[in-house]
């Protein structure tokens, strides 16, 4: 399984200057095995409010960007719902201070790392590092 938080997924989405690059890399991927946590819709849904609060998008612009979201999890990944497993885990990540984690990148790790996932793809710098101290797969895919 090949997991992916919502920093590498916004650019599917929402054109910025990675969008090529994560567009290839997708095209370059089997889709067989490529997984998301409910949590990252939740993260994206985020993401497009704070575009609208902050008048960066329109209201029609994020509607239209959440939809396709939807549209891209429903034909091309697996979406895991985190269980009480995933947030003891992530729990215990967040009392290693070393990893500078936040709740919901701690979330992310567990969720892939209790489902054995064999690469877990960000965009964030502050979580690959987190991860390589836990010694679990994450890396950016992509030169950034």
């Amino acid at each position: 399984m090949l997991y992916f938080d919502t920093s590498f997924l916004v650019p599917l989405v929402r054109p910025e200057a990675r969008s090529p690059a994560i567009s290839a890399f997708f095209r370059r991927m089997n889709p067989a095995g490529l997984a998301v946590s409910q949590w990252t819709a939740v993260e994206f849904f985020s993401v497009m409010a704070r575009e609208v609060r902050t008048g960066a998008m329109t209201s029609d612009a994020a509607a239209r960007a959440n939809t396709r979201f939807e549209m891209l999890l429903a034909g091309s990944f697996v979406v895991i719902l985190p269980d009480a497993a995933d947030f003891d885990l992530a729990a215990r990540y967040l009392k290693g201070f070393e990893t500078a984690l936040r709740a919901g990148d701690a979330l992310h790790l567990a969720i892939a790392a209790n489902r054995g996932a064999s690469a877990i793809y960000t965009l964030d710098k502050a979580l690959v590092v987190a991860g390589k101290i836990l010694r679990l797969p994450v890396s950016a895919g992509i030169k950034v």
